[in-house]
């Protein structure tokens, strides 16, 4: 991961509201694990973080949010090895797609869907790239990026490796590091 101290508080006095306990809190710059996503393995790298110093809570201020949700679908595809459960139903959610409707697309019951999605069953490989291929085609804004994502199908490492995905959202840019999580 970059070198970004944690929690450096911005230059300034605002005053924020936290949205857990209503106290006052504070903004920071920080590297922040974006749970909301539903994915385990996103961080917002130097993002805005408002944070409060008596309940702990934190929230992460994004003024470019679909922006931000693309960048994560557009790292999803253009990941180096096999899609994991929790990131093939982020695609679907990114889609807009109920499970039966994605699972038209990918040709297979909505039963194995549901089983690729929560990790019961691995997903084929030739699955895993039809995955990838419906997001650039049906995606918002990333059809610009398809023929350069399809052009690296081939590099793809067919087993499913856990990696951080550490996305700037400012700049929209994102890169990966491999991680146990």
């Amino acid at each position: 991961m970059r070198n970004i101290p944690l929690n450096q508080p911005e230059r300034g006095h605002v005053t924020h509201i936290c949205s857990n306990c209503g106290r006052t809190a504070r903004k920071m710059r920080g590297n922040y694990l974006f749970r909301e996503s539903g994915l385990k393995n996103i961080v917002l790298v130097n993002a805005e973080i408002i944070k409060c110093d008596k309940c702990g809570n934190e929230d992460p201020v994004l003024a470019k949010m679909d922006d931000v949700m693309k960048t994560i679908a557009l790292a999803l595809v253009n990941k180096p090895s096999a899609l994991c459960g929790e990131e093939i139903r982020y695609l679907r959610k990114y889609l807009g797609m109920s499970g039966d409707t994605f699972a038209g697309y990918l040709h297979t019951d909505k039963s194995v869907l549901s089983r690729w999605e929560n990790n019961r069953e691995l997903v084929g490989s030739k699955s895993d790239l039809l995955i990838r291929a419906i997001v650039l085609s049906l995606g918002r804004g990333l059809l610009p990026e398809a023929e350069h994502v399809v052009r690296q199908f081939s590099k793809i490492d067919e087993s499913q490796k856990s990696v951080m995905v550490e996305i700037d959202p400012e700049n929209l840019e994102f890169e990966y590091e491999l991680a146990n999580v």
